[in-house]
């Protein structure tokens, strides 16, 4: 539209401008081609498309469609023709009709100022006649282009509208082939929903069929549950009879561990005897050799004195023959330690040789004892425990009980009290344990079962032993031993590990709870004995595909009271859900918890369960109630709200703390069976706090009341554990309380309702009532005391001041605020009466304060019934805090000042109390003097002093009468401070001549104080200037530099200071005429750089100054950046891992949870390192550094930095100077240079890789290529001309597309490659130039050569046997060892062009020497027996990659290979891999010996007969003797007789035979084999070892034939014998074994 509309409008707007013109739009009407007016007129002429209608069934040529297709083309192209022709046709109305309401409102203005012309002419006014006829005339110019506008757009219509008749016609002419079109589109419609409703018809039938098919296996699947059911059923009843079998023994075996402990008992008593006695013979014994001990330690005394002196001697005599006396005795010390030592240690030796043979003895003794100790005798034909459980095991490894772990329930929530319970998850005995029956005797608790008894009183010799059945031998035994049950738990595991199954779908395993239970948590919640409660809940199947739902059951403590009604539903698709029926029929009074266990094909999971008693949850709404100040004689009521919140009710009692009462609790629920015992606390522990327990569900009490109910709790177990006795049945318990009667009234009483009924979940309000007697303070405690004995008592307080004065001051205290010393204060106390007479009132300051506070008048008379005001006046002075005393605290200044009112006939006055805080208006100026040194002349001096408020109150200030060379900012020195608030004020001094300064700044408060600060400072007048003290440089970006030039002058060249000035320091002596050095002192870390530093400047001289300004960004917020980045990664891989951990499923074994924990915990610690380590193992070179640096650049907002560069200046020349002898420089004439450096953000910035401007192409292998694009950006403000610094033509970097101009706001990607030709390390910079700077790009790369190594040892993977039609997998590793990833490819021979091997002999006609084809047999169905995966990829520097083969035959044969290549970059080969592999119909083979056959497949025929028995199903009978195939098997020993003198070693061969591992099923599970003629072959001398036995699937077992040349032996005759090999397995096969020997004499 927007086409056509330019087309039939000018450039300019109709409705803007009045001189714009409407041009007529061209229209080309013979847009519609020639051929549909010809064919809409053969439609309308020719009477072969009437008869089409009849014909619609037939096909139309290529060229009817064709024109079809034109003709539907056509018509839609002239329908949007005429659409665009009436859309344009209105908008030229609607600007038609514009135009003419413009037009009517020209004239109408036309005639107002037609009118206006008139009146001024009337009025004789020129001026406004010429201003509104030249309105007039630009009116009638616009009247005009109106005009003209309508009559062009009249035009344009009239043509438009001759323009739509014509397409009209056209559309008329078309009409009958329009209809045409419309009803072939219609037929074709009807064809498809023909189609759509057969093909929907096919998938209801599809889909009905699938229904079936799942019906019928829903039944097959309930069937099997049945008879699972049934197996369960009889095996559960096993165990029940194994059970009570074991607790006949147990109890037998209880009764003598009873006696053996009562007299283990008396024979501990005896010992403590033995030991008391010991214990006072040793007390005697000590008591006896203290004076023994005396005696010794004196005589050892003694002889350590005696001992001295005999060293002070020999010290002497030594010092006397002039040796070292100390060395001597040193030496002689040691001496003796080493010979203690040495005593020592043979002393050890000796006690431990006697140990050892007293060990050895003790040992042998042992050992005879056990020789001589009988056996226990056993009964006949019994089966002991680990005999059993040994031939379980077997039969389990055996593959013969593949059915078990079905029959045994997983209960993830088994609990672990009782002794047969502890075997539900780890034995798979499971199936003989009832749970029904340990829960029969809680006595058990804690103990194992034992199916033998262990205590050997019951194998004694006067013993009958017991007698099994015959029915019950084959029972199953209960328990075990300790090893039995480490055994039969790993054997559990594995057959759980068959139940529970993995579930991954698209990808993902699923974890969690596989079923999801609404409601989550199954409560039971106040219920009564006896009653039947039910609740349904729905388990929703949570996993991703079909998952299976069966109930394990209920905890054992819940078995009795739950029973759960659940119809297995069978498959369950995921969302799809199940319900499940819980009821609850409660037997007994108490809170029971546990969990209804299920079990799903991908885990265990249980649902909660509770059940709460009824119980009584009381509380206060509160437990203080103030009523306040109140007369005597009125009366106030507060309400208190006793609440309810439980399901059970009581009867209460509000009675005072102080009262006691005779409250019966016969009919209380503290009725306790007969049964209850000391030991068995547990019920009377949760009883008594069942109030508690109910809080915790949920329940909202106040929390007042829990510490009692806490305290009464912890009393009644107290009471339990001292012994107290509990009344047994029929017994009722009551507490006798005594109430003293209530002699006197009291202030606070309680409504009428004090005692009564509350029942539950209900609330009681009670009245409590104030009536003051006696004027004070009355306080009063009360209590609720409850029926039931578990309610604890709830107390609260009442508190209540009773007053009785006439007079009295509304408001008693006082408050003046903050208050000032020496400044007047006044306030107005207002004093009432309820006297019905006029009263004198006296009003008194406390002694204290009279000086300081003053009431006004003193005395006073106040009328009956009335008020009366006093004037209060406060003049604080600074002796208040040594006045007031007691009434003023020093630290917080606060007063307190006590006022009394004295009333005339009355005893008690009254009194009020004035506060008042006193502070100072104190103004105190930090430092108490101002010292600014030495300041030259060209510059000033800020230094900041600090004015402190010490008031409470804000203050305002100023500092008044400043000198002309002194000013203080900010605001000039004025200002408003706040309480204790402390401001900082900068001083600025700049001195005009050089001279001593001495004066004091002034600071007046508001209320007129003044506070001085003294202030002196040294003009200095420096011999050197500079052109400029301050250089303000434009704003540069970053690492670009900006240059301004400055000018060190010496104006110096004459000493008269009458004429002008001189340099000099203060009053000093002026500086001397002569050249003059300087040197500038650069801060440290500074982008600013000064040229020259140090110079000499002679007198009207000057010398020239660059300063060059380079920002760059510091590398400390670089490496912040840098950490920040790592830090956010660190922070991401924790959080996904912590999620991953919550994730996991919490059933699996504690050793795998710690693992995970400890690999969570090593993830933390590494996302936790220090961040200085990380910081100093970054290095600027690192990606990271790089990185955060154009990030930063990037996002540089601009930066302001502000330098003062000291130039110091001193007499004479740098050049006559000795050596490094530096010159007298003096500090007081340093000039300052001030520098202003703004930096922003590069006119050009790289946007590719994170704004690196290192582009490292990394490793890339020699002979490849590597591009890398660069993305640049132009963020300034104008367009940019670029150009390129050029790269090296030798070497390996090029830039293939340079741009030469870049607008603002673009962005421009950048080529470049890197083609290594030999292994090297390549660098060189690139460098973009524009006006606004130079933007340099480092570009790095490595060439290296590309090497993996193979994890297969020989290049040859054998997959050893697999049946036919199965298949086996095997893995392999490849490991890339350079730096760069590396594209690979896995290609086989026998898929590969076999081109170049067409005109070779085939492999059987070839000898062996010749055959070096690697592809061998292959599968009938054309399928590669070999796979590989994966098939390519891409394998990163430094890992390896996994590789799966997979051998999958389809027939039998033993010389299965192929070859496998590795190639690399689909151009060089790597590795070649030779895979073999044999299959074979049957499970058992047998390998070895010499061969006998070519390594190819035979080209016969297979029989008829075979094809038959391999595609039918085997005969039901043992196969037939005659029809065994004897299959040869080669077996050559050579006997190496190299010497005749000494018996050589025999020769040896060895035979596999091997059971292979399948998945069919089958019933023999292991291969047997057997050789016959043993007697003969051992006659000629071979050995074979074993001649029979049997293989377990996956295994194989070496037979091993060695050969001994016997006596008679003829070594020119090889011997020749045969024997009969035969296996057993799922088919017998037999085979013929030929042995040859010799005897070989040489090498």
């Amino acid at each position: 539209m927007e086409e056509d509309n330019k087309k039939l409008l000018d450039d300019k707007p109709l409705m803007e401008d009045d001189t714009e013109e409407l041009e007529d739009p061209e229209l080309v009407l013979d847009c519609v081609p020639r051929e549909a007016e010809q064919k809409a007129g053969l439609g309308s002429s020719c009477p072969g498309i009437e008869q089409s209608k009849d014909k619609q069934k037939q096909r139309l040529t290529a060229q009817e469609k064709r024109q079809a297709c034109l003709l539907r083309r056509d018509l839609s192209h002239l329908d949007q023709l005429h659409e665009e022709k009436n859309l344009f046709i209105q908008k030229t109305r609607e600007e038609l009709r514009a135009c003419r309401r413009r037009m009517e409102l020209l004239i109408k203005q036309q005639e107002s100022v037609a009118a206006e012309i008139a009146a001024e002419r009337a009025a004789n006014n020129m001026a406004a006649m010429g201003r509104l006829e030249a309105a007039s005339q630009r009116l009638c110019s616009e009247l005009k282009n109106e005009r003209d506008l309508q009559a062009q757009m009249m035009v344009v219509l009239q043509q438009s509208e001759s323009s739509l008749w014509q397409i009209e016609v056209q559309e008329g002419q078309l009409e009958d082939a329009r209809k045409s079109a419309q009803e072939e589109a219609a037929a074709a419609r009807r064809g498809l929903q023909e189609r759509a409703a057969k093909q929907l018809h096919r998938e209801m039938e599809a889909s009905g069929k699938a229904e079936g098919n799942r019906l019928l296996r829903a039944r097959r699947c309930v069937h099997l549950q049945k008879e699972l059911g049934l197996r369960q059923q009889k095996l559960v009843e096993e165990a029940q009879k194994n059970h009570r079998k074991a607790l006949r023994f147990l109890k037998a075996s209880l009764g003598r561990i009873r006696e053996q402990e009562q007299k283990e008992e008396l024979e501990t008593r005896e010992h403590m005897r033995r030991r008391m006695d010991a214990v006072l013979a040793l007390k005697n014994s000590i008591s006896a050799n203290r004076e023994t001990l005396r005696k010794f330690q004196a005589w050892g005394q003694a002889k350590t004195e005696l001992a001295e002196q005999k060293a002070q001697a020999e010290k002497k005599a030594i010092l006397a023959q002039g040796g070292d006396a100390f060395k001597h005795l040193c030496h002689q010390r040691r001496r003796q330690e080493l010979e203690a030592q040495n005593r020592a240690f043979e002393e050890e030796q000796k006690r431990r040789k006697q140990e050892i043979v007293s060990r050895l003895l003790k040992e042998e003794a042992m050992e005879d004892r056990r020789r001589a100790r009988p056996e226990p005798p056993r009964p006949a034909g019994q089966r002991s425990l680990r005999d059993q459980t040994w031939s379980y095991v077997a039969t389990f490894c055996d593959g013969q009980s593949t059915e078990a772990p079905l029959c045994c329930p997983l209960v993830s929530g088994c609990p672990g009290g009782t002794g047969p319970s502890r075997f539900c998850q780890s034995s798979p005995l499971l199936t003989a344990i009832s749970s029904e029956s340990v829960q029969g005797d809680g006595s058990l608790g804690g103990e194992d079962t034992l199916a033998w008894p262990e205590i050997p009183g019951l194998w004694n010799e006067d013993y009958k032993p017991f007698q099994v059945s015959k029915e019950d031998v084959d029972q199953k035994p209960v328990g075990g031993t300790k090893m039995d049950k480490d055994i039969l738990a790993r054997t559990m595991q594995r057959l759980r590990s068959g139940v529970i199954h993995k579930q991954v779908a698209s990808g993902r395993e699923f974890r969690g709870c596989p079923f999801n239970s609404k409601p989550k948590f199954i409560h039971f919640k106040d219920f009564d004995v006896g009653k039947v409660y039910k609740k349904k809940i729905t388990l929703i199947n949570a996993t991703y595909t079909i998952n299976y739902c069966k109930l394990v059951g209920v905890d054992e403590s819940l078995q009795d009271f739950i029973h759960v009604d659940f119809d297995p539903p069978g498959p369950l698709s995921a969302g799809m859900s199940c319900e499940v029926l819980v009821t609850f029929k409660p037997m007994i009074n108490k809170d029971l918890e546990g969990s209804v266990s299920f079990l799903a094909q991908t885990g265990g999971f249980s649902v909660p369960l509770k059940c709460s008693t009824k119980k009584c949850s009381l509380s206060l709404d509160k437990e203080l109630i103030d009523f306040g100040s109140y007369t005597v004689g009125e009366t106030a009521i507060r309400t208190i709200t006793l609440t309810n919140t439980g399901g059970l009710g009581t009867k209460f009692r509000f009675l005072l703390a102080s009262e006691t009462c005779e409250m019966d609790t016969s009919q209380s629920v503290l009725k306790l069976s007969s049964t209850f015992t000391y030991e068995d606390k547990s019920l009377y522990d949760k009883f008594t706090t069942s109030f508690s327990e109910h809080q915790m569900e949920g329940n909202e009490s106040s929390p007042t009341d829990v510490p009692s109910q806490k305290e009464s709790g912890k009393l009644d177990v107290k009471e339990q554990e001292e012994g107290h006795p509990i009344e047994s049945e029929g017994v009722t318990l009551t507490t006798i309380m005594t109430i003293p009667p209530n002699e006197e009234q009291m202030e606070f009483s309680l409504g009428e309702t004090t005692e009564g009924d509350i029942g539950p979940f209900s609330s009681i309000k009670v009245p409590v009532i104030f009536t003051p007697i006696v004027p004070g303070t009355v306080q009063n405690s009360f209590k609720v005391v409850f029926k039931n004995q578990q309610c604890p008592t709830l107390y609260f307080k009442v508190v209540g001041v009773a007053i009785d004065v006439p007079v009295w001051v509304p408001k008693p205290n006082v408050d003046l605020k903050i208050c000032m010393y020496d400044r007047l204060y006044q306030d107005s106390i207002l004093v009432h009466t309820r006297s019905k007479a006029a009263l004198r009132l006296k009003f008194e300051v406390c002694k204290e304060l009279r000086g300081h506070m003053e009431l006004l008048p003193e005395t006073g008379y106040i009328q009956a019934l009335s008020s009366y005001s006093v004037q209060l006046k406060f003049l604080p002075r600074h002796s208040l805090p040594e006045d007031a005393g007691k009434y003023f605290d020093k630290e917080t200044r606060v007063l307190e000042a006590p006022m009394t009112i004295r009333v005339a006939d009355q005893i008690k006055p009254v009194g009020f109390t004035v506060h008042a805080i006193v502070t100072t208006s104190d103004l105190e100026l930090s430092p108490a003097g101002l010292d600014f040194g030495y300041c030259t002349i060209y510059e000033a001096i800020r230094t900041q002093i600090s004015l402190c408020n010490h008031s409470l109150l804000p203050q305002e200030f100023g500092f008044v009468g400043l000198p002309k060379f002194v000013d203080i900012q900010p605001n000039d020195g004025f200002g408003t401070i706040l309480p204790l608030e402390t401001l900082q004020l900068d001083v600025i001094f700049q001195p005009t001549k050089a001279k001593e300064y001495n004066f004091e700044l002034i600071c007046k408060s508001e209320i007129n104080r003044c506070f001085k600060l003294a202030c002196r400072a040294v003009g200095v007048y420096p011999p050197l200037e500079l052109s400029h003290n301050q250089i303000k440089f434009a704003a540069t970006s970053l690492y670009d530099t900006s240059v301004a030039t400055l000018y060190v002058i010496n104006s110096h060249l004459s000493m008269n200071s009458l004429t002008h000035s001189v340099p000099r320091i203060g009053s000093e002596d002026a500086f001397p005429v002569g050249p003059t050095s300087f040197e500038f002192l650069l801060p440290p870390d500074s982008p600013i750089t000064i040229s020259p530093l140090v110079g000499t400047v002679w007198p009207g001289k000057r010398c020239l100054v660059r300063v060059a300004f380079r920002p760059v960004l510091p590398s400390e917020l670089i490496h912040q950046e840098a950490f920040q980045a790592l830090s956010r990664k660190a922070e991401v891989k924790s959080s996904q891992k912590e999620t991953v951990t919550q994730r996991k499923d919490q059933r699996r074994p504690s050793f795998s949870m710690l693992r995970l924990q400890n690999q969570d915990q090593l993830l933390r610690a590494s996302a936790s390192q220090p961040p200085e380590l990380q910081k100093e193992d970054l290095a600027s070179s690192s990606q990271e550094y790089q990185s955060a640096q154009a990030s930063l650049t990037r996002s540089f907002q601009g930066k302001f930095d502000k330098f003062v560069v000291p130039c110091v200046v001193a007499s004479g020349d740098t050049k006559d100077r000795k050596g490094t002898e530096p010159l007298s420089f003096s500090p007081h004439n340093t000039l300052y240079l001030e520098l202003w450096c703004p930096a922003v953000a590069p006119s050009i910035v790289v946007t590719s890789d994170k704004g690196k401007t290192i582009i490292n192409f990394g490793d890339i292998a020699a002979g490849h290529r590597g591009i890398k694009k660069v993305s640049i950006q132009n963020i300034s403000p104008e367009d940019l001309d670029l150009e390129y610094s050029v790269l090296n033509p030798d070497g390996p970097f090029v830039l293939l597309n340079p741009t030469i101009r870049l607008p603002s706001g673009e962005t421009q990607v950048l080529d470049l490659s890197f083609s290594p030709r030999e292994s090297v390390v390549a660098q060189e910079t690139l460098d973009i130039i524009t006006k606004k700077g130079t933007l340099s790009l480092a570009l790095m790369g490595t060439g290296v050569a590309s090497t993996i190594t193979c994890s297969i040892e020989g290049d040859v993977l054998n997959m050893g046997y697999v049946i036919a039609r199965e298949s086996v997998s095997l893995g392999f590793k490849l490991q890339n060892n350079s730096s760069l990833p590396i594209k690979f490819s896995m290609q086989l021979d026998s898929l590969s062009s076999r081109s170049r091997d067409q005109h070779r002999l085939p492999q059987f006609l070839a000898s062996p020497d010749q055959r070096t084809e690697v592809v061998g047999t292959q599968n009938y169905s054309g399928q590669s027996v070999f796979s590989v995966v994966p098939v390519e990829g891409v394998m990163e520097p430094g890992k390896a990659q996994d590789f799966t083969v997979t051998f999958s035959p389809d027939h039998e044969s033993l010389y299965f290979s192929d070859r496998l290549q590795v190639v690399l970059f689909e151009k060089k080969v790597s590795h070649h891999i030779l895979l073999k592999g044999a299959a074979r119909e049957h499970m058992m083979f047998v390998e070895g010996g010499d061969p006998l056959d070519v390594p190819v497949e035979s080209l016969t025929v297979i029989p008829a007969f075979d094809l038959e028995h391999r595609e039918g199903e085997p005969p039901p009978g043992p196969p037939c003797p005659e029809a065994e195939e004897l299959k040869p098997i080669l077996v050559t020993l050579d006997y190496a007789q190299l010497d005749p003198e000494t018996q050589a070693p025999p020769a040896t061969r060895e035979l596999q035979v091997g059971c292979i591992r399948t998945t069919q099923l089958s019933t023999k599970k292991t291969v047997e084999f057997s050789m016959d003629n043993i007697a003969a072959l051992q006659h000629k001398g071979f050995t074979i070892e074993p001649s029979r036995g049997s293989v377990e699937r996956g295994q194989t077992k070496a037979i091993s034939i060695s050969w001994t040349p016997p006596i008679d032996f003829d070594p020119d005759h090889p011997l020749l014998t045969s024997a009969l090999l035969q296996l057993r397995g799922d088919v017998k096969e037999t085979y013929k074994v030929l042995f040859v020997a010799q005897v070989v004499t040489g090498p």
